[in-house]
């Protein structure tokens, strides 16, 4: 699978989160409830001052096999109560770009670059959806690299 190497920018995202971790019988189901959370639950209408209005899965806070989950939006200043506030940390990126449906093209992407021998950081990976076409979605992943 082909990628590039990037620099990027602090970026703070704010919106729903759990703790999973990829042995977790659970994860799919975890991860997916932060979605319907954040779009059929209302709370992305309530996300203030965001940058765009692409959304972001972010893979943050690396305890052994444990990680943060957060799904939302990239915001200028966080604002809202009662939402998560992370923060994907400046630095270096491999970024991934896929298309297709955005739960299966997205798996199937993660199942490649976990076979990839990254120098990880394991600051912040995160998914950015550029459109909301479920079934033909454009999505960068960024895997934190040190």
């Amino acid at each position: 699978m082909n990628y590039e190497v990037v620099t990027l920018e602090e970026k703070t995202i704010v919106g729903v989160s759990a703790v999973t971790s990829n042995n977790d019988p659970e994860m799919s189901k975890i991860i997916g409830g932060l979605w319907e959370k954040l779009y059929y639950g209302g709370i992305n209408e309530t996300i203030k001052n965001k940058v765009n209005e692409y959304s972001i899965g972010l893979y943050s806070d690396y305890e052994g096999e444990n990680y943060c989950v957060t799904a939302g939006n990239e915001v200028s200043k966080a604002e809202n109560e009662g939402l998560s506030v992370k923060v994907i940390p400046a630095g270096k990126y491999a970024k991934f770009s896929v298309h297709g449906n955005m739960e299966t093209a997205v798996a199937e992407a993660w199942g490649e670059i976990w076979q990839i021998d990254l120098d990880r950081s394991f600051t912040g990976d995160f998914e950015e959806y550029l459109n909301a076409d479920f079934e033909h979605g454009d999505i960068d992943i960024y895997i934190a690299l040190k």
